[in-house]
């Protein structure tokens, strides 16, 4: 694998890579359903939630309702983390990821990036990442954007190569920060921008989902920002 890191090459994105890189996007994305729905069931809050709808389905006097209660309970949790996620995918890879030149290449100070290697001898992409130029007045700063890694390319390095490609690219244009939105969920990820020397901004971010999903999930949606 450490060959393999190696051996990768991080270049502009290619109209040929869409097929794939809207297929490790899709992937990514459902990634964080499981680890969302895991995170809300083990909290104190939720465990004692299923088992006061236990108790009470019981005490009911039906055991179906023991179990049918906390049923319909974990059900609605894993509905809302399911749709917060899967809903967010289908809405990206319908409007902007269907068009990745026009909304990330068209403009000098924007870029979108892939990683490849060869593998078995043919080219497979093994990541991406993108960032968009803001501006608020007079201060420009760059955004960060679909960082993404195949399974078969994680904790070998590859994920932190791409982000400081994306931190060189905006020092380059003079940028004075980089600013990236995550979730929760995604602790490796928040891990990773840690070391690169993000930090949390305070300022809550808002989601284009229904708030009782959020709420339910019990996701939060943050900034971070590096300082350049």
């Amino acid at each position: 694998m450490f060959l393999l890191v190696m051996q990768l090459v991080i270049r502009r994105y290619r109209p040929s890579d869409k097929d794939t890189v809207l297929a490790l996007f899709s992937i990514s994305i459902r990634e964080h359903i499981r680890p969302c729905f895991h995170n809300a069931m083990t909290s104190p809050l939720y465990l004692a939630i299923t088992l006061t709808l236990c108790v009470t389905g019981y005490l009911l006097g039906s055991v179906l309702g023991a179990v049918v209660l906390p049923g319909a309970w974990v059900g609605l949790v894993y509905y809302c983390c399911h749709e917060l996620y899967a809903s967010y995918g289908r809405e990206k890879l319908r409007t902007e990821m269907q068009d990745i030149p026009g909304n990330y290449l068209s403009r000098p100070d924007d870029c979108f990036w892939v990683a490849e290697a060869e593998v078995d001898g043919r080219a497979q992409i093994m990541g991406m990442v993108a960032v968009v130029a803001k501006q608020s007045g007079k201060e420009r700063h760059g955004e960060l954007f679909r960082m993404i890694i195949s399974p078969s390319c994680r904790r070998v390095g590859l994920g932190f190569r791409m982000a400081q490609t994306v931190i060189d690219f905006c020092k380059e244009r003079g940028f004075s920060r980089v600013v990236l939105e995550t979730s929760s969920p995604a602790t490796a990820a928040v891990a990773l921008y840690k070391k690169l020397g993000f930090s949390h901004v305070l300022s809550p971010t808002k989601t284009q989902a229904p708030v009782w999903f959020v709420t339910l999930a019990k996701v939060s949606i943050f900034k971070m920002e590096k300082h350049l």
